[in-house]
């Protein structure tokens, strides 16, 4: 497998945990966000993502793109060990867990929509930096309700085995961290990334630690 990824993009974060709980080598394909304009408008990208993203992942005949469908890729064709429990009213929960982050806190404060801020609605640095803290903090205030007071919630988002959720919790929380978010009252969240980052799959799969490290 081939992985094309950048060290801070917080989707192609969440493949990189993925594959590493699941035991699984893959190839370094680096797509610098912002190196050149941008590496995902060249050519050769374009042809593998014509939306220019990362993530993408090929696999043999298969190029795959979008985190979730990636990793729901990899828990069907490599089940072991899963990402999703057993139920379906478990799988709802922590898909639910997982979009709430993947599709209500994260477009909102991704790259391109902070350079349209700032390049195109010349929003100051400031402005920007506010905008993206009032949605991850609007987004875990809800995250930390859900998780905090439902019993499901154990060492991990659910039970005692990291899953999918918390593939997309610690980028989430790592991105947080990076803007300076104040996650004081947060302590469910704090404490199920700091059990996550205590296990390698997860240090290993850390922006620090990928070979486009900057």
């Amino acid at each position: 497998m081939k992985l094309y990824s950048y060290a801070v993009s917080s989707a192609s974060f969440r493949v990189r945990i993925a594959l590493n709980l699941k035991g699984l080598p893959y190839e370094f394909a680096g797509v610098h966000l912002l190196r050149s304009g941008g590496e995902q408008f060249a050519p050769a990208f374009v042809a593998v993502n014509p939306q220019s993203l990362v993530p993408a992942l090929v696999d043999g005949d298969h190029t795959l793109t979008q985190s979730l469908a990636i990793i729901e890729y990899l828990e069907e064709t490599h089940p072991e060990p899963p990402l999703l429990p057993k139920t379906p009213a478990e799988r709802a929960r922590v898909r639910s867990l997982a979009l709430l982050i993947a599709c209500d806190i994260h477009p909102l404060n991704n790259l391109r929509v902070l350079k349209y801020l700032k390049r195109a609605l010349k929003v100051e640095d400031d402005a920007r930096d506010a905008w993206y803290r009032h949605w991850v903090n609007l987004g875990f205030t809800a995250l930390e309700a859900r998780l905090a007071g439902d019993p499901a919630t154990g060492r991990f988002c659910h039970g005692d085995v990291p899953g999918l959720a918390d593939c997309c919790l610690v980028p989430q929380v790592f991105n947080a961290q990076r803007l300076k978010c104040d996650l004081s009252a947060m302590p469910t969240i704090r404490r199920l990334h700091e059990n996550c980052m205590a296990l390698e799959a997860f240090r290993q799969a850390a922006p620090a630690n990928q070979p486009d490290a900057e």
